[in-house]
């Protein structure tokens, strides 16, 4: 008989409260969605000695004598930290740091289904930049790199360059690179199915928070023709005076045409829409876009451009959503990422290991290219490997392999 399943909101045990109906979800999740589990035996005195006390104080002073052994004698190779303080948690916003633990848990089993990486969920409780960074560092002994996940713009900007700064370990924000690899192999492919390269391509981004600030930078590095990037103000340009630190950079990095005024305006003529913030972009500004041109509208649930309306005008239409062919998500890239980097012990990821990554997820369905298929499933097992062998070799080349 199967365990009965009570919703939370009725553990109250209260009498004659009304009962309500089951929920798959909480079911699930009950207890959590993630256990340790030994890869060693415990099957009596004899393996307890090895395991533990006596044995483990050779490997112990081993490590202390030459610390690189850690490596080879821990799990720390081969495990990621997933950190965030809960502040900017999928679409629900800043709920707090037990309220994100469902969704980094979720994060740790991704790395470990689709990458084979172990990965360790820590919500911190707080949100001051230079805590979270000396949280960080201090935890850092016990891990061979760190996924940042869910913290909000602009700090999330000034918390990985200060980790990377301090740690000789890969320091990874999902929310910014592995939206950006995935767009990024996305784009490769619907460029090449429309005979055009980046270089052919001028692209508005709507969004200029973690994922909007990367993707205009990274496409901009892979030799993207033009790129602008509009806020709720509009786009971001020099003229403006009331940009942060971060937009101003951005503001000198895109825009080359020098537009002004609204995302709607910009759309006129562009090849590529790229949808990162919400919001919903009028159908009149869709068909204003040129000819054979790229909608990829990632906002969950609802992309700011409905697919209907965007097969009506583009040659392409992507979404953040399961439920459309091609989904931009970015389980695409950070198992194979991180599975590449620990492999070679790697001091951090570069901008070529992740142009690599973004080169080998469009790779895998080169030969299935179509309207429907320039980005692979995510339940695609050719992925992971591809993605992983691709930012090794980078690397390797680079310099920042340490095996």
């Amino acid at each position: 008989m199967a365990a009965e399943i009570v919703n939370p909101r009725n553990d109250s045990g209260t009498e004659g409260a009304p009962e309500e109906p089951f929920d798959p979800v909480f079911a699930l999740h009950r207890g959590g969605k993630m256990a340790v589990q030994a890869t060693v035996p415990l099957r009596d005195r004899d393996d307890l000695s090895l395991a533990y006390t006596p044995g483990v104080a050779k490997v112990c002073t081993a490590i202390a004598e030459q610390p690189e052994l850690v490596n080879d004698y821990t799990w720390k190779s081969q495990v990621v930290a997933v950190v965030t303080d809960g502040t900017a948690v999928l679409g629900l916003g800043d709920i707090g740091p037990e309220a994100s633990l469902p969704v980094m848990e979720g994060k740790a089993i991704l790395f470990k289904q689709f990458g084979g990486v172990d990965a360790v969920p820590i919500a911190l409780a707080t949100t001051d930049t230079d805590e979270i960074v000396e949280t960080v560092v201090r935890l850092a002994p016990s891990f061979g790199g760190v996924n940042l996940e869910d913290i909000s713009a602009p700090r999330c900007f000034e918390i990985e360059r200060k980790l990377q700064e301090r740690l000789d370990i890969p320091v990874f924000h999902d929310d910014q690179h592995g939206t950006a690899i995935v767009t990024l192999a996305a784009l490769r492919n619907a460029a090449k199915l429309t005979g055009r390269t980046l270089g052919d391509l001028r692209a508005v981004i709507s969004g200029a928070g973690a994922a909007g600030v990367a993707i205009a930078k990274f496409l901009l590095e892979a030799g993207l023709g033009d790129v602008a990037v509009a806020d709720r103000k509009g786009i971001v340009s020099r003229d403006r005076e009331d940009l942060t630190d971060v937009k101003r950079e951005l503001a000198e990095l895109t825009n080359k045409a020098g537009l002004t005024g609204s995302l709607e305006s910009a759309l006129a003529g562009a090849d590529v829409f790229i949808g990162v913030s919400g919001g919903t972009v009028p159908e009149a500004a869709v068909a204003a876009m040129a000819p054979n041109a790229f909608v990829f509208a990632m906002a969950n649930p609802n992309p700011e451009v409905h697919p209907d309306v965007a097969h009506k005008y583009a040659a392409v239409v992507a979404t953040g959503r399961s439920d459309y062919p091609n989904q931009i998500n970015n389980v695409l890239a950070f198992p194979g990422i991180f599975a590449g980097a620990l492999q070679v012990r790697a001091s951090r990821i570069t901008e070529g290991m992740k142009i690599a990554a973004a080169n080998a997820i469009a790779d895998v369905v080169t030969d299935q290219l179509s309207a429907d298929c320039v980005i692979p499933s995510p339940f695609d097992e050719r992925v992971a490997p591809a993605v992983a062998a691709a930012v090794a070799a980078a690397a390797r080349a680079e310099g920042v392999a340490r095996r």
